[in-house]
């Protein structure tokens, strides 16, 4: 029997980079993963591949909607090779998961395919293709999450789908019909509404995106809504049936009356839950929570004192970088080091174009606990970078404590947020002030300006260019 000094089990973004910063730390490190490819749901069947198809979709759409205005002729009619697409997204994850191959062989990390499940708090046993039992001194459960549902739907992966079969559908749907307005039905729902579906969105809450400030929901969902997307907002889904290539979903909207909409697919993101299932977590003294959960105290160590749990299956977030940034910590806690993790200052994103950015607190948080706070605006229309590229949509929004303007909260939407927000949680981290951002020399013509102009606003309305 093998003997280590840590066993990670769960190969996605949380896990594999634990693995990675253990090995570096000088740990002995076996990592466990029960399908053949590492990387987890967002390498294979997440992050990566709903971006790939998000990229191609958008090079599409800008060819038929853009191209002629930017000058750009081409002769005879854009179509899409949905077959070439998809082929095109499996190759990124390829290219994708192998680097995860490389990076373990370069750490020296063992590497076991199957499926790990505690035999006591020290010992795992891997069932699958890899059969054999490890021994270990630490153990970090980073097995993810898996797509929610609703009771009462049947998921057939045939025309009742999940994120996971919207990623290899071989057409385009006349109809998609979504349920929830969340990260995920957005962004696929864009997708195929690029390609030519229609597609409508039916959301329980009265806003969609409804974690994040309100005022980044109004602008997604106006400018979703001039794409082409339908939304039926505070709307309670009652049942979802299938029959022969027809999906019927009924829902009651906020007066009690039922609404009926037939497509020919109906995606369901209602969002994830843990997965713990097949790991024996009670021979291990790992306890669960009432959601499903593995327990875990601020320094992520479970209820079993040698084992850490960390990513989509703890509380908080179900984000890949917080599952890195988890992964790292208890590396190094491991290690003897003293790590933190500030999860005020873990962004979220939404990948659709425009994208959708934030980091810190919204204001209705800051309503909600009586923080007197000044908020500075700009719109991405008053930049010239937008106008150049056509992307005039959406804003950068600054909120600063009244009295001491630290910066609590940035809230953007607009072209390549996903990217700006990291000067927002720079900032953040260094604890700066709107001014200090307003005082920061931007480069010219960038989106980025934006976000000093916010800071401006914020700093007694001093925006330059609006």
């Amino acid at each position: 029997m093998k003997s280590y000094d840590v066993a990670v089990i769960g190969s996605g973004p949380g896990g594999y980079v634990a693995a990675i910063r253990c090995a570096q730390l000088g740990m002995k490190t076996a990592l466990i993963e029960k399908y053949d490819t590492l990387g987890g749901t967002c390498l294979n069947v997440g992050c990566i591949p709903s971006k790939a198809l998000l990229d191609s979709s958008h090079h599409y759409h800008d060819a038929v909607n853009h191209f002629k205005e930017h000058g750009i002729d081409i002769p005879g009619d854009v179509k899409v090779n949905l077959k070439q697409m998809i082929a095109r997204k499996a190759s990124v994850v390829e290219q994708t998961t192998k680097g995860i191959d490389f990076l373990m062989d370069k750490n020296k990390v063992d590497v076991y395919h199957g499926l790990g499940r505690f035999k006591d708090a020290t010992h795992i046993v891997v069932e699958g293709k890899d059969k054999t039992e490890i021994e270990t001194r630490y153990a970090i459960i980073a097995t993810g999450s898996k797509p929610a549902s609703l009771p009462f739907i049947q998921i057939d992966k045939k025309r009742v789908i999940t994120s996971t079969e919207a990623l290899e559908l071989t057409e385009v749907p006349k109809h998609l019909v979504v349920i929830g307005g969340g990260v995920i039905g957005l962004e696929l729902g864009q997708v195929y509404s690029r390609l030519g579906a229609s597609v409508s969105v039916v959301e329980y809450m009265d806003r969609i995106i409804p974690g994040m400030d309100k005022a980044l929901s109004r602008e997604l969902t106006k400018v979703l809504k001039k794409q082409g997307m339908k939304f039926y907002l505070s709307h309670k889904v009652t049942a979802v049936e299938a029959k022969g290539k027809t999906v019927t979903v009924k829902a009651d909207d906020k007066k009690g009356e039922e609404v009926v909409l037939e497509g020919d697919y109906c995606l369901v993101s209602v969002g994830r839950k843990p997965y713990t299932e097949g790991l024996n977590t009670a021979a291990a003294g790992v306890e669960l929570d009432e959601r499903g959960r593995v327990k875990v105290n601020d320094h992520l160590q479970t209820t079993a004192s040698n084992i850490y749990a960390i990513g989509d299956v703890v509380r908080g977030a179900m984000l890949a970088h917080k599952a890195e940034e988890e992964g790292v910590m208890v590396a190094e806690i491991l290690a003897g080091q003293k790590p933190h993790i500030d999860y005020n200052l873990i962004p979220g994103v939404v990948y659709t174009w425009p994208e959708v950015a934030a980091v810190g607190k919204t204001e209705e948080e800051l309503q909600e606990a009586g923080i007197e706070y000044k908020s500075g605006q700009f719109p991405m229309r008053a930049l010239g970078r937008s106008r150049a590229s056509m992307d005039t949509d959406g804003f950068v929004k600054i909120l600063a404590d009244k009295k001491t303007d630290e910066v609590l909260g940035v809230h953007m939407v607009g072209a390549r947020v996903a990217d700006l927000i990291a000067e927002a949680v720079t900032a953040m981290e260094y604890r700066a002030s709107a001014e200090d951002i307003a005082r920061m020399s931007h480069a010219h013509p960038t989106y980025a300006e934006a976000v000093k102009e916010a800071a401006l606003a914020a700093t007694d309305n001093r925006a330059l260019h609006s």
